[in-house]
C-alpha cells in the first residue's frame, strides 16, 4: 500500500451511502481514520448503515445536519454523482477542506500502477477488453471502479505486481487532485452530462484530468480522430501513444488502409502498431474483431494501444480481439423473433452512442428510444434516422422530441408510448409496438440516446427489462 497511514487519526466525512461510499468508509476506517458517513436518504432507505455502525463508523441519515462540516475535518469524500452545489460540499470548499471522489483515495493507497480509461462512449467495453488482454499476457490485471471490484477495495488488495485497470467517469475525475495513472486513455468526447457539469468546458476539463498529473515517464493514449482529444495534445506531458481509424500514424495504433469517414466499403483492413523507431507490427485483421461496428474497431485500437503501453506483445493481442464477446447492454444480441433480430444497447445514454450503433448495422432498423430529458433537441440524429431507420418507437420524457425528429427525417412508422402503470409496462409495450413494425430480416434495437433515470434506476435495469420483454414475445 502506497500511503497506509495517510489518514490515521484524521476526521473524514464520506457523503453518500452508495457502493463506493460504503467501501471507502470501510477502507479509511481500517486505516485509522475517524469516519462519519452522511446520506440524505432516510434511515429505512439505507440498509448499509447498520453494517457500517457495527464496524464503529458513525452514520447520519435523513439530511445534512449543521456542524457536519467543520474546520477539524481533514477530507470530504463525495459520491461522484453528488453535485458540488450541495451545502456540505459548499461548506467544505469555503473552509478549504479537500473534496475528492473515491478515485483519489484509492490512488493514494494503491501500490499497483493504474490504467485510467475515460471517454463519453466505449469506456466499459475498452476497460473490459484491456483486462482480458493483460490477463492473457500474464500481467495480473485487476479490473475495478465502475465495473468489477469497488476501487478502494481493489486498491488495498493490489500489489506492485498487479495492474489496476479502471473505468473512470467525468464525475469521478472532477473530484481528483493528485491522481496520476501510469497509462491514461481518453477515448472520445461528446456533449453529455451538461446537467451536472453546466457547460462543455467543465466536462472537457474533468475528462482532461486523466492526463493532468502525468509525467514524461507515463503514457497518454488518445483518439487522434476526435478533435477535442487532439486539442489536448499540447497540454499532455506524458509520452503520447495515439490511435486512429482515419489516419496512418507516425507512431501509434491505426487501421490500414484508413477508413474514410461516413463512407462504407468492403476493403480488407488490418490493425497495425508502429513504434518510435518506425517498425510496424501487425496486430490483427479488422474483420477478425468479434464485435459489431466501426466504433468497436476504435475501442479495439484503444485497448491494443493501452495493452502495448503496459508491456504486452502487440503480436499476441489478436486472440483476445477475436474471442472477446462484449459487455452486457452494449449492442448485445438478445434473440431472433419472427425473423427479426433484437439487440440491447441500453448503455447508449447520449445521441452519439445511438448514432454509432445505428451506423454499425446493415439491415433495416426499428428503433426504440427515449428517456431522461437533459435539454437536447436530438436533431443530430436526423442523418442516421433518415438513412437507416424504418420505424421509431419513442418513450420517456423525450418521446415528443424524438417523434418530431423522426417525422423531420421522413419516417412514416412512428409510435409514441404513453406513460403506463409502471416503467416496465411502458417498455414492454414499446417492445410489442416495435415487434409489430418489424419484418423478417429487420433489427429491433433498444438504443435510447438518453439516460434512464426518468423511468428506471439505471440503464442496466432498463436493458434487463427489455431483454425479458423480448423473450416474452
Amino acid at each position: 500500500m502506497k500511503h497506509p497511514d495517510l489518514y490515521r487519526g484524521e476526521e473524514v466525512v464520506v457523503l453518500g451511502l452508495a457502493k463506493s461510499g460504503v467501501q471507502v468508509a470501510k477502507v479509511l476506517h481500517e486505516r485509522g481514520a475517524v469516519v462519519t458517513v452522511n446520506d440524505k436518504k432516510e434511515r429505512e432507505q439505507s440498509p448499509e448503515a447498520s453494517e457500517l455502525e457495527t464496524l464503529g463508523i458513525s452514520v447520519i441519515c435523513g439530511g445534512h445536519p449543521e456542524g457536519l462540516i467543520h474546520p477539524g475535518i481533514k477530507l470530504v469524500v463525495k459520491n461522484p454523482g453528488i453535485p458540488y452545489s450541495v451545502p456540505p460540499v459548499q461548506k467544505a470548499l469555503e473552509l478549504g477542506i479537500e473534496v475528492v471522489t473515491e478515485v483519489e483515495v484509492a490512488y493514494r493507497l494503491c501500490a499497483a500502477p493504474m490504467i485510467g480509461i475515460t471517454g463519453s462512449n466505449g469506456k466499459t467495453t475498452t476497460t473490459t477488453w484491456v483486462g482480458q488482454m493483460l490477463d492473457a499476457a500474464g500481467m495480473k490485471p485487476i479490473v475495478a471502479g465502475n465495473i468489477g471490484t469497488p476501487l478502494c477495495q481493489a486498491a488495498q488488495e493490489a500489489t506492485e505486481g498487479n495492474w489496476m485497470v479502471v473505468e473512470l467517469s467525468s464525475f469521478q475525475l472532477k473530484g481528483t487532485e493528485s491522481f496520476r495513472p501510469k497509462i491514461g486513455c481518453l477515448l472520445n468526447v461528446a456533449e453529455t452530462h451538461l446537467d451536472y457539469h453546466g457547460d462543455m468546458k467543465d466536462y472537457v476539463d474533468s475528462k482532461a484530468k486523466i492526463f493532468a498529473n502525468q509525467l514524461d515517464s507515463d503514457t497518454a493514449v488518445l483518439n487522434w480522430d476526435d478533435p477535442v482529444c487532439r486539442e489536448l495534445v499540447p497540454y499532455v506531458k506524458a509520452e503520447l501513444l495515439p490511435f486512429s481509424m482515419t489516419e496512418e500514424l507516425v507512431q501509434g495504433v491505426f487501421v490500414s488502409p484508413s477508413y474514410v469517414p461516413d463512407v462504407e466499403d468492403d476493403l480488407e483492413r488490418v490493425i497495425l502498431y508502429r513504434n518510435s523507431a518506425g517498425q510496424e507490427i501487425e496486430i490483427a485483421p479488422v474483420e477478425s474483431i468479434s464485435l459489431l461496428g466501426r466504433f468497436n474497431v476504435g475501442n479495439a485500437l484503444a485497448a491494443s494501444a493501452i495493452a502495448i503501453a503496459a508491456g504486452a506483445d502487440p503480436a499476441g493481442l489478436s486472440a483476445v480481439l477475436k474471442s472477446f464477446r462484449g459487455v452486457e447492454h452494449r449492442l448485445e444480441y438478445v434473440a431472433d423473433k419472427n425473423g427479426a433480430a433484437y439487440y440491447n444497447n441500453s448503455k447508449a445514454t447520449n445521441s452519439k452512442a445511438t448514432m454509432m450503433a445505428l451506423t454499425s448495422l446493415r439491415r433495416p432498423v426499428v428503433l426504440i428510444a427515449g428517456g431522461l430529458d437533459r435539454g437536447s433537441d436530438y436533431l443530430e440524429l436526423l442523418p442516421v434516422l433518415s438513412g437507416r431507420v424504418k420505424g421509431l418507437v419513442a418513450l420517456g420524457e423525450t418521446k415528443d422530441k424524438l417523434v418530431n425528429v423522426a417525422k423531420l427525417a421522413g419516417l412514416n412508422a412512428v409510435v409514441s408510448v404513453d406513460n403506463g402503470e409502471s416503467a416496465a409496462a411502458v417498455l414492454e409495450q414499446a417492445v410489442r409496438e416495435a415487434s409489430a413494425l418489424a419484418e423478417e430480416g429487420d433489427i429491433v434495437l433498444l438504443s435510447p440516446a438518453c439516460a434512464s433515470w426518468d423511468m428506471f434506476t439505471s440503464y442496466e435495469e432498463r436493458g434487463r427489462i427489455f431483454k425479458e420483454a423480448v423473450h416474452n414475445l
